[in-house]
């Protein structure tokens, strides 16, 4: 399973119908030391584009935004006790696992398309 990427840093891990959902080294980078994670809650919807959480961190507040449409299924509950482990490995930690509704959006990129994004 291949990473997906959008332009505002999030990507998303497809797998059929379930598509984990985190951000990017870069966006974690830019972010400094994550402090809070706000999780949304499981059955939630989420629309592709829109923010439906934030990550807090020493410098700012980052707004996540949907990288698909669908219904949140599953949240990480190890961020709660510890934000840190997006800091440690933000592309190998996912934030919460979505019911995909509809297709993949066209517009996300591989990896290699993102980094060319972010140079």
């Amino acid at each position: 399973m291949a990473k997906l990427f959008t332009n505002t840093h999030e990507w998303a891990e497809v797998d059929g119908k379930s598509v984990k959902v985190g951000i990017s080294n870069y966006a974690a980078g830019e972010l400094g030391d994550i402090v809070f994670v706000s999780l949304p809650s499981v059955g939630d919807k989420v629309s592709y584009g829109e923010s439906f959480m934030e990550v807090e961190s020493v410098k700012s507040v980052a707004e996540i935004n949907a990288p698909v449409n669908g219904k949140i299924v599953a949240v990480n509950e190890d961020l709660d006790a510890a934000p840190e482990l997006i800091n440690q490995d933000a592309e190998g930690t996912w934030i919460v696992e979505v019911e995909l509704d509809g297709d993949v959006p066209a517009d996300l990129m591989s990896k290699e398309d993102y980094e060319k994004t972010i140079k």
